[in-house]
C-alpha cells in the first residue's frame, strides 16, 4: 500500500507553478520535487499544513491512497472451537 502526495492537481487548478509553491512553503523544489514525483517516504503535519494554506485545499486533497493489491493482509484469528484460521484483512472489512 502507498499513500502519496498528489500536488499537480491543485497547482494546476491554482494556476502556479512549482517553484513559486516551494518559495512560498518554505522547503527547496528539490524536495516539492520529491513530493511531487512520490518519492517521499513521509511528509511533516507543518509541510501538509503549509501545502494547504497555500493550494487553500484540504489534507484529502493532497493525499491519495493505492492500496498493494499484490499481497493481502494475513490475519489469524481465533474460530469458535478455538482453532487458528488465517482470513485477509480485506475479507474483515
Amino acid at each position: 500500500m502507498a499513500i502519496r502526495v498528489d500536488i499537480d492537481v491543485m497547482l494546476a487548478r491554482r494556476k502556479m507553478a512549482v517553484g513559486e509553491l516551494a518559495s512560498r512553503i518554505g522547503i527547496t523544489p528539490a524536495n516539492l520535487a520529491v513530493l511531487k514525483n512520490g518519492r517521499a517516504k513521509a511528509v511533516r503535519f507543518t509541510t501538509l499544513q503549509s501545502l494547504c494554506e497555500v493550494l487553500d485545499c484540504q489534507p484529502g486533497d493532497l493525499l491519495v491512497y493505492e492500496p498493494d493489491d499484490t499481497q493481502p493482509d494475513a490475519v489469524a484469528e481465533t474460530g469458535p472451537s478455538g482453532e487458528l484460521a488465517e482470513t485477509t484483512a480485506a475479507a474483515n472489512h
